[in-house]
């Protein structure tokens, strides 16, 4: 493969990242090609020391994504690593799929009933001192209030589950890259 070849699939990998990494990723490896013609290799050497464009667009893509979630520990951020380390163990997709699916649908589940508790402790809350709630008006207010805080509680003890579930997929995809790094370094 042509050094032009190579960096414009490297270059294919990594759209929909920052057009300014793009550009600094691009310019390191554009770097390796000089060196490399410095050294009196061909392209076609240098870019089968480099490895499959493809797949270093997949791993630097990975990185950036699990910087950014280091960085900045927010849904978006964490949506991102998700599909970057997706991207990243495509072979393991079929072992992974299986068990992170029905984790992400088991916890989307409990938002949205964690989200509809609170909500109907704001209606029991509002609503039921004035509806002759059972035990009277001081019990509606309290009941309303229990509902409201348990549903906050339950509400952090998810975030705090749903950010143990995004660290265990980064640690595995750290772990993945670590396990296919020395493969690709084998190459150079």
């Amino acid at each position: 493969m042509k050094r032009n070849e190579f960096i414009k699939r490297l270059k294919a990998g990594l759209k929909g990242m920052p057009q300014e990494d793009i550009a600094e990723i691009v310019a390191d490896y554009e770097e390796h090609f000089d060196a490399g013609a410095a050294d009196g290799r061909s392209e076609e050497e240098v870019a089968a020391a480099l490895g499959n464009p493809s797949r270093l667009a997949r791993e630097l893509r990975f990185e950036a994504g699990f910087r950014n979630w280091e960085s900045a520990r927010s849904p978006s951020s964490a949506w991102s690593a998700i599909l970057a380390f997706m991207g990243l163990a495509t072979i393991d997709i079929l072992i992974l799929l299986p068990v992170v699916l029905p984790v992400i649908g088991v916890v989307f589940g409990l938002f949205v009933a964690v989200l509809a508790i609170f909500v109907s402790g704001g209606f029991v809350l509002i609503a039921g001192p004035f509806s002759g709630f059972p035990g009277g008006w001081l019990v509606a207010i309290l009941a309303g209030l229990g509902m409201m805080s348990a549903a906050v509680a339950a509400g952090a003890l998810l975030m705090l589950i749903s950010i143990g579930i995004v660290n265990a997929l980064m640690w595995f995809g750290r772990l993945h890259y670590r396990v296919i790094e020395p493969a690709i370094h084998a190459e150079d």
